[in-house]
């Protein structure tokens, strides 16, 4: 390999041009085989891209260098060589070294363009295409990144010549070479897709912040360009067309984004974020909606055409998605959405396209309210059978959720036309989803190998549920304001108009109960749920309402269809094969039936649903054969003997049937002592209500509308691989139901609906100061974590502190810890040249995090105050004919550096919470996990709050308690940042965390923090009133790896300053012992002082004698006890006379400590606020 390196270095040297091309595509070779091929790179730069070369040879040099890493000053070369070789006669030459501005680092790109700005304008004006080509395909890349809008934001000069390039570049669309015109629009496109969608910055590898001044440069951008494409539209719509058809693709995005811009008006905001709204400029303010939908039908009728005649899928497939974008446009018609749509399902049985099935769906289920609604109803059978067929889950919830959302837009809109007079429109009711014969087999069949029917329930279920919420407000128009308008029509803005739709779910959707799904519940749960909270709303237990107790028609036929439902759920009983539903069916039947509506002549009946209710409680009652995995018989019994005591309370012949069922389970072995003794309880209120019919309260026993049972099994305890799929679909379902009812707003809408002042355009964090007090330069930083990507920026700013100009300056940034170059080099070098005195130059380092550790970034600054003293830096003149070496030689000197000046910074350390992100799931799931994390840490803090003085005395004269605002002053600490839920409670002020490591996936911290206000008293101030000003806070981590909990362990001092900013004080366990000792032996103090000093006697006119005689009680059975202890002393023998002392440990005496302080500050606060405590 040697030998081939060599001989590789030797042909670079040469000076054939085809001996040095195929060195070059050797070395390409072997980097592409995984070798490392520095030391080529190294004689690649000095060899070809320093030296006058061919472009051939330049271009391949360029390649290489983007495939392996350079040193600070390898790319220092490269920038001179491109420097020289912007001036270079031949085009090609030029083009190849503007190719290579994309791969630039950001910390030395913005300096290069600086230097180079008259060259690269002039590569626009250029008659060669492939020039032309190379500027304006680089410049799209590089102009629309982060770190560029960055450097634009600190440099005035910079940011007009940016904004002028972006205006070459939109004019060389109409270019006429067709090369130069497609990428033309490529490039703006990228433009406009970085600022929709931010996609570029994720490819530029450093994550910055949107200051203001970046969102309004980028805004400034996007508003120039659309108002050029809104002019040159009928031009660029030419221009395209004669495009070769393969290209045509790249024209269309640009063409439909700017004319949508202008038409729906969100220019106007634009423009205000771009602060460019009173420029003279402004032409497209005096358009009118005339002008605009003419605009929006030109790009139409360009379009259409391709939907018909291409016969790439890939064309077919765009056009028809930016038709979809702009028939969203006010007066967007509908005809245009169903052409896009009709073109787009043509592509799902494309052999060529088949890979993109899910890009398919994505597309005609999000515009589905774009159609009318009979092309809406035409088309829900064969979109279930398309997501039906889907692979990717995520794609297929998503696809399922957009359906069932517009079934029940389809079935609330056309109830309410039909309401106010129109003709109704067939197919248009829920059922319409089940009439295809493959569906509704499914749904009626007990056992299917195919999730898809419980992903459908659930997900039409869970739709109901989002539909009884309040609907979102829209401030913009957009896709999601026509669904919007659509529900709040069909609902009326009306209470309960949602039931409606959700009756014909539960109608619909009634064979679930009976299905076999291997122990999965969490569809049939989902269906009882809203069973119950249906019955509860319409209140089926007090039978059908009549139209002279005010009942609307609506209501009658309402709840008459929902006493028919529970008739034919109480049928299906005896067909359900799932166990555990068995006492979930019975119990959301039972607690709703009518039973005072059953006819008492079929009381013998084996059919009449009470009888069938008894048998089935009988059957579960009895179930001893069950095992642990199929069904929960602990709580399927507690589940049937409530819904025997509520039965029984409410109907004579209930209670009668039921008392001979309860007697004969108390006797039978299988029940155990509880539920022995809970049969006993039930029978006697059973007994007493049927033998007191006239004092029976009709409030007592009123349904609520909850579903006590949940899908969620411990699988700490049981291991069961259905409760699992039960989790994870549940988790899909809800996260798509969420993403599509209530959707998180992208940052650009909320930019442009709440206006410049958005708490969403961020404030660069403070900067921590690295460098010492008297060192010449001055290093201050702050970072920026980015928990998506898993990466952490730190952003430097260098300040020359001397009055002399440095040439150079090098910052070394070094790693400890978790942390990781991008490029796998050991540390990270910066080059700053020519810093001068007070003049601020600013740099960056990204790294990633590869495990949850502590973690520093070691900075140190080196300077050469001799820098210079050398040959000049660049070799200027002629090349004559002389011997190659030497010229060489001339060319590649360099000034000489002298000895540098090293500095060493402090290290920047990265707080731990930096490394934590939030893991939202629901309570149940954390008591769930809690247990199942092996490893475990604990630790105790103390942290002061103002507990007296004025601020105290003005908290509790405003009913707020005075120790609460140490809680809320540490609420706006990290740890509050990176939790997911806090629970709260009243009695011991508990604080839950819950929290998942960063950058490892499956990783899990959980945190809980528990604020102890009876063992507050630690270090000052030892009173339980309101002079206490310090709290014991005591943590405890539980985490998937021992390797977490260990480095969280090694420093707790460290680990409390990170989630809190340094409020808490670390306090070792012997400490907090000794504190405890402490406090027991001052309250016994205090006791024997209290016991010791004689009472003062009350007068008898006391207006507390209530209060005296519940005092005297107390003493005397404090005497009584003591007493007993006196006794049994006495009996042992060791009789000491007096003492102090009683049997209370200290955790005791601690324990009752804080239930005095919990009850002392809640009896202040119910003072205050008039609240009677029971």
């Amino acid at each position: 390999m040697d030998i081939l390196f060599a001989q590789i270095q030797a042909d670079l040297r040469s000076n054939d041009a085809l001996r040095q091309s195929g060195a070059l595509l050797q070395a390409l070779q072997q980097s592409a085989a995984g070798r490392d091929i520095s030391v080529i790179a190294k004689s690649a730069v000095e060899e070809i891209v320093a030296s006058p070369a061919s472009a051939v040879s330049k271009k391949l040099a360029f390649d290489l260098i983007r495939s392996t890493r350079l040193t600070a000053d390898l790319w220092e070369t490269v920038c001179t060589g491109i420097r020289n070789d912007l001036d270079f006669p031949d085009p090609d030459v030029t083009a190849a070294a503007i190719s290579i501005l994309a791969a630039i680092p950001s910390y030395r790109l913005g300096k290069l363009i600086n230097d180079c700005n008259k060259e690269i304008s002039a590569c626009f004006d250029s008659t060669s295409d492939n020039l032309r080509f190379s500027i304006t395909e680089t410049l799209g890349c590089i102009l629309a990144r982060d770190d560029l809008v960055t450097l634009c934001e600190n440099n005035i000069n910079l940011l007009d010549r940016v904004s002028n390039w972006w205006n070459r570049i939109a004019q060389n669309m109409l270019d006429k070479a067709d090369a130069v015109s497609k990428v033309a629009f490529e490039s703006i496109s990228k433009l406009f897709q970085e600022f929709e969608t931010k996609r570029m910055s994720r490819l530029a590898g450093d994550k910055l912040v949107d200051t203001e001044n970046s969102v309004a440069i980028r805004s400034k951008w996007i508003s120039s360009m659309v108002d050029f494409v809104w002019k040159k539209r009928n031009a660029l719509m030419s221009r395209s067309l004669i495009l070769p058809v393969e290209s045509f693709r790249a024209t269309i995005f640009p063409l439909v984004y700017a004319v949508k811009a202008v038409a729906s008006g969100s220019i106007e905001l634009i423009k205000k974020l771009s602060r460019s709204s009173n420029s003279k400029n402004n032409m497209t303010t005096d358009i009118g909606n005339t002008e605009s939908f003419v605009g929006v039908s030109d790009v139409v009728s360009h379009l259409a055409p391709f939907l018909v005649s291409s016969l790439d899928p890939a064309l077919i497939f765009e056009v028809g998605i930016n038709m979809l974008y702009l028939a969203d446009v006010p007066g967007g018609k509908p005809e245009w959405a169903c052409v896009s749509i009709i073109a787009i399902l043509t592509l799902w049985d494309r052999q060529e396209y088949s890979s993109a099935r899910e890009s398919i769906v994505r597309a005609v289920v999000t515009n589905l309210h774009l159609l009318d609604l009979s092309m809406q109803v035409s088309l829900f059978k064969k979109l279930l059978h398309m997501v039906r067929n889907l692979r990717a889950e995520s794609d297929r919830m998503h696809a399922l959720a957009c359906i069932c959302r517009t079934a029940l837009c389809v079935d609330l809109f056309a109830k309410e036309s039909v309401r106010r007079g129109q003709k109704p429109v067939a197919g248009t009711d829920i059922a319409s989803l089940f009439e295809d014969a493959r569906i509704k087999d499914d749904l009626n069949s007990v056992t299917s190998k195919s999730l898809f029917r419980e992903e459908l329930v659930a997900m039409l279920v869970e739709s109901c549920f989002q539909l009884s919420l309040p609907l979102p407000e829209q401030k913009s128009s957009g896709m999601e304001s026509r669904v919007i308008g659509a529900l709040a029509y069909g609902t009326g803005y009306g209470a309960l108009n949602w039931t409606e739709p959700a009756l014909e779910v539960v109608e619909v959707c009634r064979p679930c109960v009976k299905w076999d799904c291997d122990g999965r519940t969490y569809a049939i749960d989902c269906y009882l749920k809203l069973l119950v909270r249906l019955c509860h709303i319409y209140d089926t237990r007090g039978g059908v309402k009549r139209v002279k107790d005010g009942a609307s028609q609506d209501q009658i036929l309402n709840e008459t269809r929902l006493q028919n439902l529970q008739r034919e759920l109480v049928r299906d009983l005896h067909e359900v094969n799932t166990p555990r539903i068995s006492a979930r069916l019975l119990w959301a039947i039972s607690e709703h039936i009518d039973l005072e509506g059953l006819d008492p002549l079929l009381a013998d009946d084996p059919e009449d649903p009470l009888n069938i209710i008894v048998s089935n409680i009988h059957k579960v009652l009895f179930n001893i054969d069950s095992s642990a995995s199929t069904t929960n018989r602990l709580q399927d019994v507690q589940a049937v003997l409530l819904c025997a005591q509520r039965l029984g309370s409410r109907n004579a012949r209930a209670g009668q049937l039921l008392i001979k069922e309860l007697e004969e389970f108390r006797s039978n072995p299988s029940a155990d002592s509880v539920n022995k003794h809970q049969s006993r309880l039930i029978l006697q209120r059973i007994k007493y209500v049927s033998s007191h019919p006239d004092d029976k309260w009709a409030g007592v026993g009123e349904t609520r509308g909850d579903y006590p049972f949940s899908h969620h099994k411990l699988t700490v305890q049981f291991y069961d691989a259905s409760a699992a799929q039960d989790r994870k679909l549940e988790g899909l379902i809800h996260k798509a139901v969420l993403e599509l009812w209530r959707p998180d707003p992208n940052e650009l809408t909320q930019l442009l609906t709440k206006g410049v002042d958005s708490s969403l355009i961020k404030v660069p964090p403070s900067a921590f100061t690295l460098s010492g007090s008297s060192d010449p330069c001055y290093v201050e930083g702050y970072h920026l974590a980015d928990p998506n990507d898993g990466r952490i920026t730190l952003h430097l700013k260098v300040l020359n502190l001397t009055e002399i100009e440095l040439n150079r300056v090098d910052i070394r940034v070094g790693l400890s810890g978790g942390l990781y170059f991008m490029d796998g080099s050991p540390q990270a070098v910066r080059q700053l040249r020519d810093l001068n005195s007070q003049e601020p130059v600013l740099c960056s380092v990204t790294v990633g995090v590869s495990h949850f550790e502590r973690c520093a970034l070691w900075v140190q600054v080196l300077y050469y105050p001799f820098h210079g003293s050398g040959a000049p830096a660049d070799y200027e003149g002629e090349y004559p004919d002389e011997d190659p070496q030497i010229m060489r030689h001339k060319k590649s000197l360099r000034p000489e550096m002298g000895e540098p000046v090293i500095l060493r910074c402090q290290p920047y350390k990265i707080p731990l919470t930096e490394l934590l992100l939030p893991h939202k799931i629901s309570p149940v799931e954390y008591f769930r996990l809690w247990p199942s994390l092996p490893a475990i840490v604990e630790c105790t803090g103390t942290y002061t709050y103002e507990g007296s003085g004025f601020k105290a005395t003005a908290a509790q004269q405003y009913g707020e308690s005075p120790f609460l605002s140490g809680l809320k002053s540490l609420s706006s600490k990290p740890f509050h940042k990176v939790c997911s839920h806090i629970i709260r409670t009243v009695a011991g002020f508990q604080d839950f965390f819950t929290h998942m490591s960063m950058h490892v996936p499956g990783e899990y911290i959980l945190l809980c923090g528990h604020d102890d206000f009876g063992a507050s008293e630690v270090s000052r101030n030892v009173d339980l009133g309101d002079e206490t000003t310090t709290m014991i806070c005591k943590f405890v981590v539980r985490a998937s790896d021992a390797s977490i909990t260990k480095e969280i362990g090694s420093d707790l001092q460290g680990w409390m300053d990170d989630l809190t900013d340094g409020s808490i004080e670390y306090m070792p366990e012997d400490e907090v012992k000794e504190a405890a000792a402490e406090r027991l032996r001052t309250s016994m103090e205090r006791i024997a002082l209290l016991k010791a000093a004689r009472p003062r006697k009350k007068s008898p006119k006391s207006d507390d004698d209530e209060e005296e005689e519940r005092r005297k009680r107390s003493r005397t059975r404090m005497k009584r006890k003591k007493d007993t202890e006196g006794k049994e002393n006495e009996g042992d023998g060791k009789n000491k006379g007096p003492s102090t002392l009683f049997k209370l440990t200290a955790e005791e005496v601690e324990h009752r400590a804080l239930q005095a302080a919990v009850l002392q500050e809640w009896h202040v606060l119910c003072k205050d606020r008039r609240t009677k405590v029971n």
